[in-house]
């Protein structure tokens, strides 16, 4: 392709090629979303993402456990009142082992089982020392999960933004705003990443994640929808 072609001058085959890419990127980002609103959206037990559910997934909820803010949250429907209430005194107890056999595990064996064994992927509460972790005072995320985390989404969700903006660079757009979007993913990725780290450390920095993901999916959200409508919409093909 030549610096002056459009997306609208485009041979059809690029045109279905470039399409069907950011039609799967553009259902991804919707499942990233709803993801995101499953996992840190419900962090204070609350639907919708809030700078609390960002704080507590990061910085931690350090008022209590992991164990007592998932049994008061996501989990709160999964074992009655009491059973609950009983684990989490045991947390706060400071999950002491002598009490395991006699009058944990029979609760754990009843409620928790069915889901946290040992053929599954989430945590194994057959064995005490899982569950003597996740009643310890939530600190958030660790550092090797940060670690992790954040070089898997700058290399996997770099090669996104550079396909999106690499198709959108043909587009009909003030050349000023065309750069500004194309430039605006990458460096709010970079301050989405930057803030999980300070927010680790430092509770207010969540506000940070909040406007990063908010100005990279917006930017992203325009490019994809921008250069659909002038791969096939009627008024674009005819300019061509």
């Amino acid at each position: 392709m030549t610096p002056d072609t459009t997306l609208a001058r485009l041979p059809v085959e690029f045109k279905v090629l470039f399409t069907g890419f950011l039609m799967v990127i553009g259902v991804g980002l919707l499942m990233a979303g709803l993801q995101i609103m499953l996992t840190h959206g419900m962090a204070d037990g609350k639907v919708g993402l809030s700078v609390t559910d960002i704080v507590y997934s990061y910085y931690g909820n350090r008022s209590g456990s992991r164990l007592e803010f998932m049994l008061n949250g996501q989990m709160k429907a999964m074992a009655p009142d009491e059973a609950r209430f009983e684990l989490i005194e045991w947390a706060r107890d400071g999950a002491p082992a002598q009490q395991w056999v006699s009058q944990i595990k029979p609760i754990v064996d009843q409620y928790c089982i069915s889901c946290h064994n040992s053929d599954s992927a989430l945590r194994d509460f057959t064995k005490l020392e899982n569950l003597q972790k996740v009643a310890e005072v939530d600190q958030g995320a660790s550092i090797n999960t940060l670690t992790r985390v954040s070089h898997i989404h700058l290399f996997g969700i770099a090669f996104i933004f550079m396909f999106v903006g690499w198709i959108f660079a043909y587009a009909e757009f003030a050349e000023g705003w065309k750069v500004l979007l194309i430039a605006t993913p990458f460096v709010f990725l970079l301050a989405d990443i930057f803030s999980w780290w300070m927010t680790k450390f430092v509770p207010g920095f969540a506000w940070l994640t909040m406007i990063g993901g908010i100005c990279y999916s917006l930017a992203s959200t325009v490019m994809i929808f921008t250069s659909l409508t002038q791969m096939w919409l009627p008024r674009w093909t005819k300019r061509a």
